[in-house]
């Protein structure tokens, strides 16, 4: 099944005081180039790469994929991300997931993709958590999210109350990487590249 993945990027980092999370370092690489490791690591890898950035443009644009600021003013979350990409691949299912996601498993997107037929969307869940930014939609839900948008929602779990929508199980927990201090503990355990 072709998918379009979206690293959400974008976002303004106030656990980490304001820096550009998909910036930060993790053992010596940004972010953003250990979450696209991830994603070229999958066993189904996306045919298509997209991120979901609002500052820093062309740092992001280095690494040879579009670069979407958010159509919406003032950071107003994960969900202006997700617009900024459905809104430049319409048609596509759509695999979204944040610059933190760098240690997915290699059947990540393999497995929410089997569990989308029948659904508008599927997340992911380990045994600490539900982590509804890691998620796979189907194509044709822009006019459901421009509506839940109008109409001045912005929770990602808000709108996916709304939706045909399931979780997907993992044994694997995902790390959360929120602060730079989550980040230096990860790199303490990260293997040598």
């Amino acid at each position: 099944m072709p998918y379009t993945a979206l690293i959400l990027a974008g976002g303004q980092a106030s656990r980490m005081g304001g820096v550009d999370k998909g910036l930060v370092e993790l053992a010596g690489q940004p972010l953003i180039v250990r979450t696209l490791h991830s994603l070229t690591a999958q066993s189904q890898p996306p045919t298509r790469i997209l991120i979901s950035a609002n500052r820093n443009l062309d740092a992001y644009a280095a690494y040879g994929h579009p670069v979407l600021p958010d159509s919406l003013p003032d950071f107003p979350g994960p969900l202006a991300g997700l617009l900024s990409g459905m809104q430049a691949a319409p048609d596509a299912i759509l695999l979204m997931l944040p610059c933190d996601a760098v240690c997915l498993p290699t059947d990540f997107a393999a497995r929410l993709l089997a569990a989308l037929p029948g659904q508008q969307a599927v997340s992911a869940s380990d045994s600490a958590q539900w982590h509804p930014s890691l998620l796979a939609l189907q194509a044709g839900l822009l006019p459901l999210l421009q509506a839940y948008l109008d109409g001045g929602g912005r929770s990602i779990r808000g709108w996916l109350a709304g939706l045909q929508h399931v979780t997907a199980q993992f044994d694997q927990p995902f790390p959360n990487l929120n602060t730079l201090e989550a980040v230096a503990a990860l790199a303490q355990q990260w293997p040598v590249d």
